[in-house]
C-alpha cells in the first residue's frame, strides 16, 4: 500500500527529536501512543538506535504504520500494538516501559480518553519513567494564540468532547496517577512538549 503522509509530522519531527534526545539518552523502551502514520516512529527510532520504539494505535491505523516500518523502519522500531486508551488494562510485552511518548492526541480525544490515557500511562510506566506529551495546551484557561482559539473551535465543531486541554488540569490528572511535572518545553507553531516523571 501507499504510505500515509501527514505534513504536520514532517514539519515537527526535527524539533521534537531535538527535545527527545535530551530526555531519553538513558532510556531503553519507549511506548508511542497513537503512532498515526508511523512517520514519527521511523524518524525517532533511526535517530536513537539505543531505544526500542514500540508503536501502537487503534487497529485501523496499523496498515499505514506497517507500510512505513517495512519501507524505512529500523529493527528497533517495533510493529504496532492494538491499543485503544479506553480499553484497559493495556497489554504490553513487557508490562512496563521507561517512557511513553504521544503527539497531538490529547486534543482529539474526548475527556474520558484523556483521563484513560493518563491512568494507563500511570500503570505501565516504570518508576522514574517519563510521560512526554506534545501538542497545543491552554494555560490558566486561556489560549496562547488566536490560531489555537480557532483550532479549538474547529475541534469542538467536530466533537464537543475534544479540544485543547488546560495545562493545569493535566498536571492535576498526572498527579492523581502517580506522576509529577518534570519539564515544559516551548515548541514551534504554538505547541509545547510537557514531561511528567513517575514517582
Amino acid at each position: 500500500m501507499l504510505k500515509p503522509f501527514a505534513e504536520s509530522c514532517e514539519q515537527n519531527k526535527r524539533p521534537i527529536l531535538t527535545v527527545l534526545r535530551q530526555l531519553l539518552p538513558a532510556r531503553r523502551r519507549v511506548l508511542e501512543l497513537g503512532s498515526g502514520t508511523g512517520q514519527h516512529a521511523v524518524c525517532f527510532a533511526v535517530a536513537m538506535p539505543q531505544l526500542l520504539w514500540q508503536t501502537s494505535d487503534r487497529q485501523e491505523n496499523h496498515p499505514g504504520i506497517h507500510a512505513w516500518l517495512a519501507d524505512q523502519g529500523p529493527q528497533n522500531a517495533l510493529a504496532p500494538l492494538a491499543l485503544d486508551v479506553l480499553h484497559r488494562p493495556w497489554q504490553l510485552p513487557p508490562a512496563s516501559v521507561d517512557a511513553v511518548f504521544s503527539a497531538n492526541t490529547a486534543h482529539i480525544m474526548g475527556r474520558d480518553g484523556v483521563e484513560a490515557m493518563f491512568a494507563g500511562v500511570g500503570e505501565v510506566l516504570a518508576e522514574g519513567g517519563l510521560f512526554i506529551l506534545y501538542g497545543p495546551f491552554n494555560y490558566r484557561g486561556r489560549y496562547t494564540t488566536e490560531g489555537n482559539a480557532r483550532f479549538d473551535a474547529w475541534l469542538k465543531s467536530r466533537d464537543p468532547q475534544s479540544g485543547i486541554r488546560d495545562f493545569e488540569a493535566l498536571v492535576e490528572l498526572a498527579q492523581l496517577n502517580g506522576m509529577r511535572l518534570h519539564r515544559d518545553f516551548a515548541m514551534p507553531a504554538n505547541n509545547r512538549m510537557v514531561v511528567w516523571v513517575k514517582g
